[in-house]
């Protein structure tokens, strides 16, 4: 998903200016360059090893579990133990 500002070029401007495109990305000038077919994305240049943060709590409030979550349930029992109806 394009959520953040990035460059987004065709694929021929990216082939043209490919080292260009290469150092910006190895120098943090640009997080990631995504490189467009027709308009649609289909690849993106990154530093190599990079991987993007993952935000721990962002379903903080949104997602709760029910108290008895991990309370046995009678009905699921009986189906491992082969009694299902």
């Amino acid at each position: 998903m394009l959520d953040y500002y990035m460059k987004i070029l065709n694929l021929g401007e990216a082939k043209a200016h490919l080292s260009q495109l290469v150092q910006e990305v190895r120098s943090g000038a640009e997080p990631e360059i995504v490189i467009a077919l027709a308009g649609t994305p289909v690849a993106r240049i990154v530093p190599y090893g990079h991987r993007p943060r993952r935000a721990l709590g962002i379903d903080a409030g949104i997602v709760t579990l029910p108290a008895d979550f991990d309370e046995p349930d009678a009905q699921i029992a009986a189906s491992f133990a082969g009694d299902a109806r």
